[in-house]
C-alpha cells in the first residue's frame, strides 16, 4: 500500500521532534527524515509491527497550476509480509497519516 507526504510535512515534523529546520533538496534528505520521523516517534518498531518489512520512499512534483507552482511530494509503499491482513494494512498507514495530520 503507498501513501503520499508533503515535503513540508516532514519538514514540520523533524522541527516538532528535534527542533532543527532541515531543507529537503533530494531523495536521500527525505529517507533521513523519515527514518528520523521513526526512531524519536517509535511509530513503527519491530514489535509493535511485526508484519510491516520496510517502506521505500520516492519523490515527484505536484504541480499546482503551472510549471513554476509546484509541491516536492513524497511517495511511501509500506511493504508487509504476504499474509498481513488487508486491515492491518490500513491501520499502520492510518496510524502514520494521524501523526502527520497533527503537525
Amino acid at each position: 500500500m503507498k501513501t503520499t507526504i508533503e515535503s513540508e510535512k516532514i519538514i514540520k515534523a523533524v522541527k516538532k521532534l528535534d527542533g532543527i529546520e532541515i531543507v529537503l533538496e533530494n531523495l536521500e534528505d527525505a529517507k533521513e527524515a523519515i527514518n528520523l520521523i521513526f526512531l524519536r516517534t517509535g511509530l513503527f518498531e519491530k514489535n509493535e509491527h511485526p508484519d510491516l518489512k520496510d517502506v521505500k520512499v520516492t519523490s515527484f512534483q505536484k504541480y499546482e497550476t503551472t510549471a513554476v507552482d509546484y509541491k516536492m511530494m513524497f511517495l511511501l509503499e509500506f511493504i508487509f509480509e504476504a499474509d498481513i491482513s488487508l486491515d492491518s494494512k490500513v491501520a499502520v498507514i492510518k496510524k502514520f497519516q494521524e501523526f502527520f495530520n497533527k503537525i
